[in-house]
């Protein structure tokens, strides 16, 4: 019996940290396991080495260095400041909230439900 409590205790915390992305409309969108994204059918969409955004196949997307956002081309594709999300030319394109993310209008885009703020940078860029 200690054996099968043991076992529900392991589950119930592994679905507590569960790191996932839901649209506005509540459906998931995709999930992080570690440095790894998955899109929600559960194929891998792609990883982050803690620098540079690599998509599934393995090719470098982009990096994300401080406060800036680049493509794979080393161009800005824009930046954070706070917890608001701009493009390359300085338009705001969204904002985080607690674990809310908002297009620039203010209309909800997703919930972030246990994904650091790097994850959420790197969905918002690279994977939404």
């Amino acid at each position: 019996m200690k054996h099968l409590l043991f076992l529900a205790l392991l589950l119930l915390a592994g679905v507590s940290q569960a790191q996932r992305m839901y649209s506005a409309s509540g459906s998931q969108m995709g999930r992080v396991d570690g440095d790894r994204y998955y899109s929600a059918s559960g194929s891998a969409i792609g990883r982050d080495d803690g620098v540079r955004i690599y998509s599934s196949s393995g090719s470098q997307m982009g990096r994300l260095e401080g406060d800036r956002v680049y493509s794979k081309s080393g161009s800005l594709m824009g930046r954070v400041d706070g917890d608001r999300l701009y493009s390359s030319s300085g338009s705001l394109i969204g904002r985080m909230a607690g674990n809310r993310i908002y297009y620039a209008s203010g209309r909800l885009l997703a919930r972030a439900d246990g994904l650091r703020r790097r994850q959420i940078i790197v969905f918002f860029y690279f994977f939404l």
